[in-house]
């Protein structure tokens, strides 16, 4: 449902994303492994549209996201880093708003409103202004939001960040359920979330792909068997870069 070929994307002269290629079907939920500026929300961004690449394809749902964008874009749910909202609004209308955005009127609205607010268990701040929520229930509206219009599509950078244990436990199991008929890709740097999660890891490292595989195959490759060492093993940390950059 997702298929990336040959991605790159150049910022002057930084390559952000460099030949980036790989698919994501119906029924995976894949993590999208990466240190600090490897490229992973670059990529998210050229996926959803949001930004153009410098060279290579992006289809979503069979629709090319360069040349017709419009049908990938009604079939993707995004959940951007530091998602976004109407502090001023209410959480009711809010995803009111949201949803009328996607083209939703009426009693489709409603349902859709009603269906986001009970997936993402909203229903105790539901006429609370967003300024007023904590992290956790703001976060939640935005997840909500990305699932308004029950998108085949779901891409959300680091969707977890900054929840704590419980409400992370609670978007993982989500983020698992809704993986189970969707095309899910979400950006982490959380280990433990791709063995609580994923069905397949890609792991880049300054954005070339360095590994892809199911969390069992990447594990398998480290003498440990701990995803936490493999992932040390193929990515260079920024000072052993500049050290290698030196010599």
């Amino acid at each position: 449902m997702i298929k990336v070929e040959n991605l790159s994307k150049a910022f002057g002269a930084k390559l952000a994303v460099d030949d980036v290629s790989f698919e994501v079907s119906k029924g995976e939920v894949v993590g999208f492994l990466g240190p600090n500026g490897a490229g992973k929300s670059t990529t998210m961004r050229m996926i959803t549209g949001f930004i153009p690449p410098t060279c290579g394809k992006i289809s979503v749902c069979g629709f090319n996201m360069l040349e017709d964008p419009i049908p990938g874009k009604r079939r993707i749910g995004y959940l951007p880093e530091s998602a976004p909202s109407y502090q001023e609004m209410t959480v009711r209308s809010f995803l009111k708003f949201a949803a009328e955005i996607r083209g939703l009127r009426g009693e489709e609205c409603r349902r859709a409103v009603q269906r986001a607010v009970e997936t993402c268990f909203l229903e105790s701040v539901y006429n609370q202004t967003i300024d007023t929520l904590s992290k956790g229930f703001r976060h939640r509206t935005c997840f909500a939001q990305a699932i308004i219009h029950d998108p085949e599509v779901l891409v959300m950078d680091e969707p977890t960040d900054g929840l704590d244990p419980n409400q992370k436990h609670e978007a993982r199991t989500l983020i698992r359920r809704m993986g189970e008929n969707k095309a899910i890709i979400f950006s982490t740097h959380i280990l433990e979330e791709v063995e609580a999660v994923c069905t397949r890891a890609i792991i880049i490292d300054r954005g070339r792909i360095v590994a892809n595989g199911t969390p069992q195959e990447l594990k398998a490759r480290s003498e440990s068997g701990r995803l936490e060492d493999f992932f040390r093993a193929i990515t260079l940390p920024d000072t052993a870069h500049a050290v290698k950059e030196a010599a």
